[in-house]
């Protein structure tokens, strides 16, 4: 095998390989002597086809696969013998002449071919020890605690029927109701005997607030009009009169905080839930101290390591972004911040999300593998029972998707890895902590999630 370097330009490698016909020949004639005692051929007993006779009636066949297992096998070792490291498949090309195609499958010439890739650069890291975090950390007071216990209490109350109340936002009424449009009934417009929560927004705006303020028994018009996002095309926009008939109120009745209670949410008592409460709230602090965190430490990574990017790389992280956006805009109209640009806009701004995407990528990917880190078969074993427990009852199609989906393995593994080299690289940083409120935390986090 002869390789040629045809051209180097930046992370652009283009290679002219040539493997010698005399070495293809070899390769054939392995390949024959692989398959002589399993080809079956009419007037000859199996495994006792002449050699000749195999050559004429599948050489062709076989030297096709002969040559695609030489290019496969010639292109790994051309690139592993230059130690160096592809970014993506490198692309073939062949010789479009059909007459060499001919030569070569005949054995008769060499065959050549010219292979292009982009290499991942050399990354030089930079010192750790010289970045400063500020770690942020917040405490329960006990007015959060409290909003969240009188939540979770408002979630596990009850409604119980006033036969003389006038309905109220909070109270839950049971209704009998028939929508016209223009006078004219439309297709899922009635129901009856349904339940609804006043104030939770689950009809199209205006219908709730119709209903406040009727009792029992009493039947009234109410009058609302299909937004014109409505995901019935035939009913957005339209205006709409509900003939709602009240056949039932009920008020909320809030829990009380007791041990009974308590238990019935698998803490022992109620000073043992408001515990488990408190803690519960606590990781949530944490966890998004840490989001602020690790954003500012990807940031720092991001502007320490300047290099070229793979343009390869840089394409293909812009085109899922792309797709995302385009299916978001299909599914629910265009966002807030994308609002008023153009597609050439658009497309610059997400070229530098792409570009910040794959830069991290390599850093990050490069410090894991200077420092040795590995995800483990448990981290592993952890993730896979996490994303099942997400699907009750079909755990068994969630594991069989994941083991059939390499892509998808790798897809739970990339994260757990991130934050194994974040971890890493805080260790070794110069690290302040410092006291915030609740509000505090969540607007640095939200200022830096956003920037």
């Amino acid at each position: 095998m002869q390789i040629i370097e045809a051209n180097v330009d930046g992370l652009k490698r283009t290679l002219k390989v040539v493997v010698g016909a005399a070495e293809i020949e070899q390769r054939l004639a392995s390949r024959i002597d692989q398959v002589k005692d399993s080809v079956q051929v009419k007037g000859f007993r199996k495994g006792k086809v002449p050699v000749a006779h195999i050559k004429k009636m599948y050489g062709r066949s076989l030297m096709t696969e002969v040559l695609q297992d030489t290019i496969r096998e010639t292109s790994e070792s051309a690139i592993r013998d230059r130690k160096e490291r592809p970014a993506q498949m490198p692309n073939i090309a062949l010789s479009e002449d059909q007459d060499e195609i001919n030569g070569v499958i005949e054995g008769k010439k060499d065959l050549a071919y010219q292979m292009t890739f982009e290499v991942v650069p050399e990354i030089a890291l930079a010192d750790f020890g010289t970045i400063e975090l500020e770690r942020l950390s917040a405490d329960v007071d006990d007015e959060t605690l409290q909003k969240s216990i009188d939540d979770l209490l408002k979630r596990a109350g009850s409604f119980e029927a006033d036969e003389g109340r006038k309905a109220e936002t909070g109270d839950r009424v049971t209704i009998t109701y028939a929508g016209t449009i223009n006078g004219e009934a439309f297709e899922g417009g009635s129901g009856e005997g349904l339940s609804l929560v006043l104030g939770n927004a689950g009809f199209i705006p205006g219908f709730e607030e119709g209903i406040v303020g009727m009792g029992k028994d009493e039947t009234k018009d109410v009058s609302c009009r299909f937004p014109d996002e409505y995901s019935v095309e035939t009913l957005a926009g339209k205006d709409a009169v509900f003939n709602v008939t009240v056949t039932q109120v009920e008020k909320p009745v809030e829990a009380k905080l007791d041990d009974d209670m308590a238990k019935a949410f698998g803490a022992e008592s109620a000073e043992n839930l408001k515990e488990l409460v408190r803690k519960q709230i606590q990781g949530e602090f944490d966890k998004a101290a840490r989001v602020k965190m690790k954003r500012e430490l990807l940031d720092k990574l991001e502007a320490l390591h300047t290099f070229e990017l793979p343009q390869s790389l840089v394409d293909r992280e812009f085109e899922g972004i792309w797709q995302q956006v385009e299916a978001g805009r299909k599914q629910q109209g265009e966002n807030a911040e994308d609002a008023g640009k153009s597609d050439d806009e658009l497309r610059a701004d997400y070229k530098k999300i792409a570009e910040r995407r794959v830069r991290l990528g390599l850093v990050v990917g490069e410090i894991g593998s200077k420092n040795l880190v590995e995800v483990t078969q448990d981290e592993m074993r952890m993730a896979l029972m996490e994303q099942a427990r997400r699907y009750p009852g079909q755990e068994k199609f969630v594991y069989e998707y994941f083991e059939k989906t390499p892509g998808a393995l790798q897809e739970l593994r990339a994260p757990i890895f991130e934050d194994k080299v974040v971890d890493l690289v805080i260790g070794k940083a110069k690290v302040t902590d410092k006291k915030v409120s609740r509000d505090e935390l969540y607007e640095q986090v939200k200022a830096a999630t956003e920037a």
